[in-house]
């Protein structure tokens, strides 16, 4: 199985994948350490899509979770998911997760990934590429077309618009694979 989960930042698509890879038995990827480097760096795109490609391809590569909103095309997520989960709580629910995730990791300092840290001192900017609280507050209406409309068009989409659907969901993987709750 091959699951590709996208939405908001601070929808929780990270726990939820970690969480069916694990129960899947498949390797997660999550797609920000793919396109990050050091010094909040964007990764040059073809490297990324290259470092993505080898990654899907490894160990486990008939099943794989994968996390993340990489947008521009030519990844292949698009393409090789078998299912594409939709993360969709209310904007409440992703801001009030996203404030506490960015607070916690601020006073622990924990590494993400290359070395990256999140900075307590970025929610106090107003600009979204810095600030991924307000980031994720002006974008969340996008996104929520954007998976909209791919839901609209392509069955392969599930989406999740609540910690119960989410739960259901993951006790459904093992069973007959995953679905609809």
């Amino acid at each position: 199985m091959r699951v590709w989960v996208v939405g908001s930042s601070g929808a929780g698509k990270t726990t939820l994948a970690r969480e069916a890879a694990r129960r899947l038995g498949v390797p997660h990827v999550e797609l920000d350490e793919v396109l990050w480097d050091s010094g909040w760096r964007h990764r040059d795109h073809d490297e990324a899509r290259a470092r993505l490609a080898a990654t899907l391809a490894g160990p486990g590569a008939d099943g794989w979770v994968a996390d993340g909103n990489w947008n521009s095309r030519g990844h292949g997520l698009d393409e090789a998911a078998d299912v594409v989960v939709w993360l969709d709580p209310p904007r409440r629910v992703v801001i009030r997760q996203l404030v506490l995730r960015t607070v916690g990791r601020g006073l622990t300092r924990r590494e993400l990934w290359h070395g990256n840290r999140e900075d307590l001192r970025t929610l106090l900017s107003r600009d979204p590429h810095d600030n991924v609280v307000l980031w994720s507050w002006t974008h969340f209406d996008a996104y929520r077309a954007q998976y909209g409309a791919l839901a609209a068009r392509d069955p392969r989409v599930v989406r999740l618009g609540s910690r119960r659907e989410a739960a259901a969901w993951l006790d459904s993987l093992g069973r007959d694979g995953p679905h609809a709750p």
